[in-house]
């Protein structure tokens, strides 16, 4: 016996489904948060082992990865901040334009909304039972939720989105920085190379994790990009170094 079958308390709900309360909301910012963090291991890991391959210079690599980190995570929260905004600014004009609408001809919005759950397959009848019940419930909610797929106490704040990206990319970028630079010369970029790999295979798995998605495919398609990365900038760093360019 389910709860709704004990006095109309609510569905059955299956734990791993993100139905309400939410709950994909907040999995949307974990994942954004554990992608930002990803971000700025693998940038941050480049620039520093790029530079490790044409110097040896502990001042000049620490510079260079205090950059990285400083650099990216600014980046990180204008381009999310921008993103956001237009985001915001689009709801918000759909929102206004809703409740106008149903200011100036009420009934004709409940006329749509009907239509619209017939669109999903009720009968005429239930559907504008459906619809009733709803607009005198809250019809603002109704319409943004069925015509539009909003909600409006999810309209996202651009500060919070652009503070969050920064955040997750410094503390991704904080990892490889210490990594290069608190081992001895001789062992600073094969260690570097063994923390970022196993830091972007944790990232991948809790990522696909997050995402329901299979975590071994995740897992090995962001080793090997962030292993191709910090290889390539090595390689580019050290034909530099040798070259006498730097």
């Amino acid at each position: 016996m389910t709860a709704s079958d004990e006095g109309g308390a609510g569905p059955a709900t299956h734990p791993d489904e993100a139905h309400a309360g939410g709950l994909a909301s907040r999995l949307n910012w974990l994942r954004a948060g554990v992608l930002g963090a990803n971000d700025g291991i693998v940038s941050t890991a480049a620039i520093v082992v790029g530079v490790a391959g044409a110097s040896t210079s502990t001042g000049a690599i620490a510079t260079a990865g205090a950059a990285a980190l400083v650099g990216g995570a600014i980046s990180m929260a204008l381009g999310e901040y921008v993103s956001v905004s237009s985001q915001r600014d689009s709801q918000r004009a759909l929102i206004e334009l809703e409740r106008r609408e149903l200011r100036d001809d009420p009934d004709a919005e409940l006329e749509e909304l009907t239509a619209l759950w017939q669109g999903r397959g009720l009968t005429r009848d239930t559907a504008e039972q459906v619809a009733a019940q709803l607009t005198e419930r809250d019809a603002l909610a109704a319409h943004l939720s069925t015509e539009l797929g909003i909600d409006e106490a999810d309209v996202v704040s651009p500060w919070h989105a652009a503070a969050a990206s920064a955040a997750a990319f410094a503390v991704g970028a904080v990892l490889p920085l210490l990594a290069i630079l608190l081992p001895p010369e001789s062992t600073r970029v094969p260690v570097t190379f063994g923390v970022v790999l196993l830091a972007l295979a944790l990232t991948g798995a809790i990522g696909a994790r997050i995402g329901g998605g299979p975590v071994l495919r995740a897992t090995v398609r962001v080793v090997i990009g962030g292993a191709a990365a910090l290889v390539a900038t090595f390689l580019i760093g050290s034909l530099l170094g040798t070259s006498g360019v730097v």
